[in-house]
């Protein structure tokens, strides 16, 4: 039930509990909304609907899978950057996106002189040798549109994790 007190799309105290059943991931399980709602005391649809709520009003970004790629055997794991002409970078980073080894592909700006590179696509592999295709294959979709590459190899995994709430009752910094 909503909290009659909180302003019109504020978060209320089920919200809040939703998130830090949530924030460490959905359970393992055939139902995971299911099995959350059965921790919270609402039903798998409940669950579903909340969730859907708070991301309409853009408390969550998205919810998503966060594989580990060391731990699945991906130890390649780069991200290639692209000095792309500015004209076409969003037509040409959409199908960069679109391939299916790039996990995720985006627009930065330039920072001249020394960085020129304003797209940017990460590609996972076994080795840097599975990888080299991948960057091959991103090289000729880019064409002549591209004017220099690089890549950049992750060598270990600094964060995995998004907000993270304090249990319910205990003051954050914010609060103290």
């Amino acid at each position: 039930m909503p909290d009659p007190a909180a302003p019109a799309g504020a978060p209320d105290a089920l919200d809040f509990a939703l998130i830090r059943a949530t924030q460490a991931g959905l359970p393992l399980d055939p139902a995971p909304y299911a099995a959350v709602g059965a921790a919270l005391g609402l039903s798998e649809a409940e669950v579903i609907a909340r969730l859907a709520a708070m991301q309409a009003r853009g408390m969550l970004r998205r919810i998503g899978a966060v594989p580990d790629h060391y731990r699945l055997g991906w130890r390649a794991n780069g991200m290639t950057v692209w000095d792309v002409d500015d004209a076409c970078v969003d037509v040409l980073g959409e199908r960069i996106g679109a391939l299916p080894f790039v996990s995720h592909c985006y627009r930065r700006p330039r920072h001249l002189p020394h960085w020129p590179y304003n797209l940017f696509a990460m590609v996972h592999a076994r080795t840097h040798a599975d990888a080299a295709p991948q960057v091959t294959r991103i090289a000729a979709l880019l064409g002549d549109a591209c004017r220099a590459h690089d890549v950049l190899w992750s060598t270990r995994i600094l964060k995995k994790t998004g907000l993270r709430l304090p249990p319910a009752g205990q003051a954050t910094q914010e609060t103290r």
